[in-house]
């Protein structure tokens, strides 16, 4: 039996992440049942996009490592909205798939301070002195002051192909057939959620031509602010169903798992099977697809929108109905998956198990979908693991910080009834937690909590020292007779546009120019969210810790019942569990004051 601070069970993105952040504290292990899988990208082969792309440079801000993969690997980047307003675009990477998970397991298994221990997790029990053995299926007994379970979707799993179903946490690899029953075990709350892929297809029985190319932008972005060299090397392309593809479909839906009712697990509505789109939309002649590479040196092509759990023969002919595939070869058939997740609402904001202090859940085990949300939650359990394995401090990270924060806080206080996706939608004060701003934003935090070193911080200073000099530069200058700021925020006019009219600007990176026409182009827009958010952050910091909620009077059942179990910790995250009403939230008012007083709530 060896002992470590930090195990983590999993070595997919969220196991990275938590293993990543929680050795910058500890001598960490990661759990996984083979090495060669650490870091694979089972779904689509790249990173970021709406939603997305903000908590990738969120990571990236907070000492992560998916920014620094994505971009190691890329081979087309794209800004997408980046005809509309910075709180709203977002940067997608596509990756070299293989590369990715070689990339990531030369960074894991080089590390001399991660042990990556081989096996199956087959429970968990409590040491006698605060800590926890994990203990294996051939035996083991793993000794450690935290665990980090980052299982995926693996939790007594089933891939379904038609209405044929075999044990599988994904294609070809064995489910986590134990690690549900400690978790049942202590109570927690466990539900069947479903997930799906599409189909790859042999990019050499594809008909290029007949599809819309769709280049890479010509100056590469990426997550670290250094693309990779090959960042535009590929294009990807688009297809569409047909009037043939939705008969087809129709006259088989009795052969879908989902439809036929074998499948219980609750499936993404915003990612829906292509039965999904055409049952639910069936007005539509067409659905748009999306051809993306697997990589420049493989074989295979991403039929992205395509999601399915038909059976293999009627995929074939599925997919040989769409434009530029009518000779396809089908490599690897689409599934769908059903696996347990955890009640996320029984969770803390570090994703500490309330039931089981000390055992933190990271990934699509607490219910979302997606490589990036994930990374980010990996990133928090092992962060919080480790300080929780060392008695340090805790520290929360509140909705206000940004896209990650909205992430933590929906699924603790808001819970999921379906696998969580982050949207653009969800953030309240997107204009503030823009993806240009991140390393502003969180790099200090980072310090913080121990996650970003002093030369980091010291950096993203003088790249924001050099901003700042640079509007001063704008507001003291004059051309024409008007100052510098005053031409840039006229929409048709750019910092290129204002420089030619005589303004003279410091030397600044092509991040630190476009951070600075931000600022100055939506000064006031800017400035009224800060004061909206600030207005709001003063409700928000009324205290609800050692509130009795079973006596507070005039609540409803249903919030006292939950109230009591997810124990907010401010008025703010009150209203924000599902089942409590407004009637509620100014019973808790009057409580509070007549008790003692609003007392206020310093959130960190």
């Amino acid at each position: 039996m060896s002992g470590w601070n930090v195990i983590v069970i999993g070595g997919g993105h969220a196991g990275l992440e938590a293993a990543w952040a929680a050795v910058k504290f500890a001598r960490t292990a990661l759990l996984v049942g083979n090495p060669a899988t650490i870091g694979r990208m089972p779904c689509n082969p790249a990173v970021g996009g709406p939603g997305k792309s903000q908590l990738v440079f969120e990571i990236q801000a907070l000492g992560g490592l998916m920014g620094r993969l994505a971009d190691d690997t890329a081979i087309h980047t794209r800004v997408l909205n980046a005809s509309k307003g910075p709180a709203v675009q977002s940067l997608r990477v596509q990756n070299e798939r293989d590369a990715y998970a070689e990339r990531a397991q030369d960074v894991i298994l080089g590390h001399p301070e991660i042990d990556v221990v081989r096996g199956e997790a087959a429970d968990l029990e409590p040491d006698g002195r605060g800590g926890w053995l994990v203990v294996t299926t051939d035996g083991r007994r793993l000794a450690a002051r935290s665990v980090v379970i980052a299982a995926g979707t693996f939790m007594r799993a089933v891939t379904w192909y038609g209405r044929h179903s075999r044990p599988e946490g994904r294609q070809g690899e064995p489910p986590s057939r134990f690690l549900s029953q400690p978790l049942a075990r202590a109570r927690h709350v466990l539900k069947r959620y479903k997930t799906g892929t599409p189909p790859r297809v042999r990019a050499d029985s594809v008909r290029f031509a007949d599809l819309l190319e769709i280049p890479a932008d010509p100056q590469p972005r990426g997550f670290t602010g250094q693309p990779g060299l090959r960042a535009a090397e590929s294009p990807t392309w688009q297809t569409h169903t047909t009037p043939e593809t939705h008969r087809l479909i129709g006259e088989n839906l009795h052969e879908s798992p989902m439809y036929a009712g074998d499948i219980e697990g609750l499936g993404p509505r915003y990612c829906p099977s292509i039965e999904d789109k055409v049952v639910r939309f069936c007005h539509h002649d067409r659905h748009l697809l999306f051809v993306e590479p697997d990589g420049v040196q493989t074989s295979e092509v991403y039929l992205q929108g395509f999601s399915s759990s038909l059976p293999p023969r009627l995929q074939d002919r599925l997919v040989r109905t769409l434009p530029g595939f009518e000779a396809a070869v089908i490599q690897r058939y689409a599934y769908a998956v059903e696996y347990d997740v955890v009640d996320s609402t029984e969770l803390t904001l570090n994703l500490e198990s309330r039931l089981l202090p000390g055992v933190f859940t990271a990934g699509q085990i607490n219910g979302t979908s997606g490589y990036e949300e994930a990374a980010a939650q990996g990133l928090v359990a092992g962060a919080a693991a480790a300080r929780r394995a060392l008695g340090l401090e805790e520290r929360q990270i509140s909705r206000e910080t940004g896209y990650l924060g909205v992430l933590l806080d929906d699924l603790v206080f808001r819970g999921s009834d379906e696998p969580y996706r982050m949207m653009t939608s969800r953030v309240e004060h997107r204009l503030i937690v823009r993806q240009d701003n991140a390393d502003e934003r969180l790099t200090e935090l980072g310090f913080e909590l121990g996650l970003v070193d002093e030369a980091r911080r010291a950096q993203v200073r003088e790249k924001y020292a050099r901003v700042v000099r640079g509007i001063r530069a704008l507001q003291t200058q004059r051309a024409q007779g008007q100052t510098g700021d005053t031409w840039l925020r006229r929409p048709e006019l750019n910092l290129t546009d204002v420089e030619a009219l005589g303004v003279e600007l410091p030397a600044l990176t092509p991040e630190e120019r476009e951070a600075l026409e931000i600022r100055v182009k939506y000064a006031g827009y800017i400035e009224r969210a800060e004061r909206q958010l600030a207005a709001e952050a003063r409700a928000r910091e009324i205290s609800l810790r050692g509130v009795d909620f079973s006596q507070v009077p005039a609540l409803s059942n249903e919030a006292r019942e939950k109230l009591s179990r997810v124990l907010p910790a401010t008025v703010d995250q009150a209203a924000r569990v599902p089942g409590v009403r407004h009637a509620d939230v100014s019973a808790l008012l009057v409580h509070v004051r007549r008790v003692g007083g609003v007392s206020r709530e310093t959130r960190q």
